[in-house]
């Protein structure tokens, strides 16, 4: 596999070598001696799949303290603009977001260290998205930032009257209005 960094330092793009004939591709989607060697050792305990049409937005979620979550994620089916954005207290990059684009085609993986929240575009007509999480979902953690938030600069790539919401991701409020205390 290759690392690519990117430009907050800890989110990472994972590119799996795939291995292609006539028959069709094989590829290894995870191994824990090689992310161990290559982003750092990581007990994943949790594995999350979704089913979504083109349109719909997840997001901006994350876990509070002291449940955080680091994530490995990847589209599986169709394409998703998958974006994290960074909400830990005092870092350099506070604010800033990152955005891959991950594809049933590109086998690409996004990796996500704890302290960020995440979201997800759907590009296609229907995307299959799966992920790993290094800490169980708890339901009195959950937390989230508007995904509409324009001071983000998220370029999400859907046009607003085909935006799909769940009516808990329209309730997340801005980042300049979340309760710091809250907050990675």
């Amino acid at each position: 596999m290759e690392v690519i960094k990117t430009a907050i330092e800890g989110v990472l793009i994972i590119e799996p070598k795939v291995f292609k004939d006539a028959r069709g591709y094989f590829f290894e989607s995870f191994s824990q001696r090689e992310f161990d060697e290559k982003v750092y050792p990581i007990h994943f305990v949790q594995d999350n799949e979704s089913m979504s049409s083109y349109g719909v937005m997840r997001g901006l979620h994350f876990q509070r303290p002291p449940f955080t979550q680091s994530k490995l994620l990847r589209c599986v089916r169709g394409a998703v603009l998958d974006v994290v954005v960074d909400i830990r207290k005092g870092s350099p990059t506070y604010g800033q977001h990152v955005a891959v684009e991950l594809t049933e085609d590109n086998h690409r993986q996004f990796f996500v260290p704890k302290g960020f929240a995440h979201g997800f575009a759907v590009l296609s007509e229907t995307a299959v998205f799966q992920y790993k999480c290094d800490e169980f979902y708890h339901p009195e953690a959950d937390g989230g930032i508007s995904i509409l938030d324009e001071s983000l600069g998220i370029d999400w790539r859907i046009p607003k009257d085909k935006v799909l919401l769940s009516e808990k991701d329209t309730k997340h409020p801005l980042l300049k209005d979340s309760d710091p205390l809250n907050l990675p």
